[in-house]
């Protein structure tokens, strides 16, 4: 039996589909959340499953910048026959097999993390009297020179060498400037370091407009050791 066709009968039969291939469509949308955790188990190992790494070695990667996260994965990962921007033997086979949108969804999961701030041991040094624990943890003298020297690198920077002041890119309080440059506070120390002297030799070259190569040249091994400290103490 066949039932002719209306007007009212098409347009219902439009709306239908319509809203069929709408739900299939949201269905196939993936979790960001969800889809960042199961991808993060492959950067677990060094990084963490929530970012924070607990290898000094390794960066931590909780909390910062999307921005940041998808521009060094595209960096490590060789292109049309080029050599990669950032040559890391590890980081290159990684991310050679990331999707684009493993990268894209890597880079969100992991921004959305929070850094935990590594524990504080507050205990008097060993063998310490009673008398004394109060003034156990006083800093050395080469230690507040450092420190000295950090801060007036990080606020000021240096003009004489032409050296801008860190805070005017990576913010006063190291969290960094969205699409720019990136959080660099509460970073291990060591991996700081490693880093500004990758950068200083040309070891690392994918900074843009040599902006970190420029400015770490003109550095010594005391100064990166002290701006390394004191990001590692931001929050």
């Amino acid at each position: 039996m066949k039932f002719p066709a209306t007007p009212r009968l098409a347009e219902f039969c439009a709306g239908l589909a319509f809203l069929f291939f709408s739900l299939s469509a949201v269905a196939a949308e993936p979790d960001a959340e969800n889809a960042g955790q199961k991808a993060a188990m492959l950067c677990a190992a060094c990084h963490g499953v929530d970012g924070n790494s607990t290898l000094p070695a390794n960066p931590v990667l909780a909390g910062q910048l999307p921005e940041t996260l998808l521009k060094e994965l595209n960096d490590f990962r060789r292109a049309d026959g080029k050599p990669a921007a950032r040559n890391n033997d590890v980081m290159g086979a990684m991310s050679a097999v990331l999707s684009d949108e493993d990268r894209r969804i890597l880079s969100i999961y992991f921004s959305r993390q929070k850094p935990v701030p590594p524990t504080l041991d507050a205990s008097p040094a060993p063998n310490t009297s009673p008398e004394d624990a109060g003034t156990a943890h006083v800093a050395p003298p080469e230690f507040s020179e450092r420190a000295k020297t950090a801060q007036v690198l990080w606020r000021r920077g240096d003009f004489d060498r032409r050296i801008p002041a860190c805070a005017g890119c990576h913010g006063t309080t190291g969290k960094g400037l969205p699409s720019q440059n990136p959080r660099v506070a509460g970073q291990h120390s060591e991996y700081s370091v490693a880093q500004l002297k990758n950068y200083r030799s040309g070891k690392r070259a994918n900074d843009r407009e040599k902006i970190m190569r420029t400015i770490a040249e003109k550095l010594s091994d005391k100064e990166i050791d002290a701006l390394s400290e004191l990001v590692a103490g931001l929050r």
